[in-house]
């Protein structure tokens, strides 16, 4: 009876390493401890065109399960093996970046200044649409009697409500997480990548480029 392997590649994994392994790509199991550990130290792929530039990511490559099975039946022929994972995965290798911290600073400061105003001009001009500021006067002359000056309890209640909402949509005050749940900027960068790697994998199977770099 011969020995099943089993194997589970992830949709996109990524290494610093420019020759890969079948072990750091994926996932495997085998009740035989020496075929297991025997082709977790086997040779998958070296990276050969490597980019250096702004961008982590210096090459990735797209993989078809059955360059897995061919890499592994030529050591072990009557090995059975059973995929659990993707049928095309994408392995990127990337490189440590050394950056100077002070850049570092000065590129999250700006991104965080943009994003302040940016999302206090969408505010305003929202409020300014729906005439916030009118109906706040209006309702506090009918509940008062008195005319509004602009700055009243109303306005004071719905800036700390506006402030409250946004950290509890966001999830986070400062560095600290309110919950483990994922936030919604989390879900949609996963959401984002998961578009890209199919986006990847089916561009590379369409036009029979698997065995290149991208």
């Amino acid at each position: 009876m011969s020995e099943i392997l089993y194997v589970k590649f992830e949709k996109n994994t990524r290494t610093y390493n420019q020759t890969i392994t079948l072990g750091e790509t994926g996932e495997m199991q085998c009740a035989d401890s020496g075929i297991l550990n025997r082709l977790k130290t086997e040779k998958l792929y070296t990276f050969q065109q490597v980019k250096k530039g702004r961008h982590s990511c210096a090459a990735r490559r797209v993989f078809s399960i059955m360059e897995v099975v061919e890499k592994i039946h030529g050591i072990y022929p009557n090995l059975e093996i059973q995929n659990l994972g993707e049928q095309n995965f994408i392995v990127e290798y990337s490189t440590k970046p050394k950056e100077n911290p002070a850049v570092t600073f000065l590129k999250v400061a700006l991104v965080c200044v943009i994003c302040f105003f940016g999302s206090a001009f969408s505010i305003m001009a929202f409020n300014n649409d729906v005439s916030t500021v009118d109906m706040f006067g209006q309702f506090y002359t009918l509940m008062t009697g008195q005319e509004s000056d602009g700055f009243t309890i109303l306005e004071l209640t719905y800036s700390l409500g506006l402030s409250a909402g946004i950290i509890a949509f966001f999830n986070h005050i400062g560095g600290r997480r309110l919950s483990k749940e994922p936030t919604p900027i989390e879900v949609e960068m996963r959401l984002y990548e998961d578009d890209v790697n199919t986006t990847l994998i089916n561009t590379a199977s369409r036009n029979g480029i698997h065995k290149k770099e991208l």
